[in-house]
């Protein structure tokens, strides 16, 4: 008997570890609703509601007026204006950048040579160019150095 016993505690211990298991699966975050017991709970209130009560999933940090975020900015790519783009780790600069050189719609495009980082974005009709940034002069001092 004592044997039997040890197999089912077994069993259910392997039985408990599956169930956790599937658990973590099915609700990977802290927030799990299959887990939440309202009825036997008070609910908390949302740090996070907007004040029309609606749920905000972003809470900004920063008031921009409406007008500072759809200003229009008028660049002359013809003229002297110049962007400059400043990588910043671990923000999605890498991505942004190889964006900014290949997918942006231009009178001239930059021109970008397969197997090659760099770029050229020269102005049209001149040999002048208009973005500063990884991806169309490259970084001296790596992408990542101080001071870039």
């Amino acid at each position: 008997m004592d044997e039997k016993s040890n197999k089912l505690l077994l069993a259910l211990v392997m039985l408990f570890l599956f169930a956790v298991i599937v658990l973590q699966y099915v609700c990977p975050g802290t927030e799990c609703q299959l887990l939440r017991l309202q009825a036997f709970s008070s609910p908390m209130p949302d740090p996070y509601r907007s004040e029309d009560e609606s749920s905000a999933r972003f809470v900004p940090r920063y008031n921009f007026s409406r007008g500072d975020l759809l200003r229009k900015v008028d660049f002359d790519i013809k003229g002297d204006d110049l962007i400059v783009f400043l990588h910043i780790q671990k923000t999605g600069g890498t991505t942004f950048g190889r964006h900014l050189v290949r997918n942006i719609q231009l009178e001239q495009p930059c021109e970008c040579r397969v197997g090659q980082k760099k770029c050229t974005c020269h102005r049209p009709g001149k040999r002048e160019t208009w973005l500063f940034s990884r991806f169309s002069t490259g970084w001296s001092c790596g992408l990542h150095a101080d001071w870039t």
